[in-house]
């Protein structure tokens, strides 16, 4: 059975939605797509660092559209890893792992890896929305389309949504 590795932020988790939201409330400032396109999410978002080091931010982020269904019909037919950069924000440990069990449930603890260097872990696919942790993947890649990737030319395949994603693997 083939590993796919799947990346938490950015594809099972609306992240940008969230930061969207509280630049908003800090700021009173609404920010669009375009005016982020392009820049990193702390470039983005001057605030990021903040928010993603406050407990409890990851628990309170909105799951991807599509990523719950697309998710389990993944699991039936690969070897799924959840993955994620979390040991790089020490207090998001906890929440991203509730988080994963209360949207993903048929994911088991066994499939989740929190680390800081995604290239230790072998799979055959990989889905992320970072450019850095695709480029030194042995595998297949694909990008999640988000406003810091989106206008890059890339050598990965790129998707946008779920139904993408399942049209793509399934």
């Amino acid at each position: 059975m083939k590993r796919i590795l799947v990346d938490m932020d950015g594809v099972l988790a609306d992240v940008y939605s969230r930061f969207f939201e509280l630049h908003e409330k800090e700021t009173g400032v609404r920010l669009t797509v375009e005016e982020v396109a392009g820049k990193l999410e702390a470039e983005a978002f001057p605030h990021q660092i903040k928010w993603v080091t406050t407990p409890g931010f990851f628990r309170s982020v909105p799951v991807m559209g599509g990523s719950v269904e697309g998710l389990r019909k993944l699991n039936e037919k690969y070897h799924v890893i959840v993955i994620s950069l979390a040991t790089e924000f020490p207090s998001s440990l906890t929440d991203k792992q509730m988080w994963l069990h209360e949207h993903f449930p048929f994911i088991s603890w066994r499939q989740i890896v929190f680390c800081g260097d995604k290239s230790l872990i072998k799979a055959d696919i990989i889905i992320d929305d970072h450019p850095k942790n695709l480029d030194v993947f042995q595998g297949g890649t694909i990008i999640f389309t988000q406003p810091h990737n989106m206008l890059l030319e890339t050598r990965h395949r790129r998707v946008s949504t779920w139904k993408e994603i399942e049209e793509i693997l399934l």
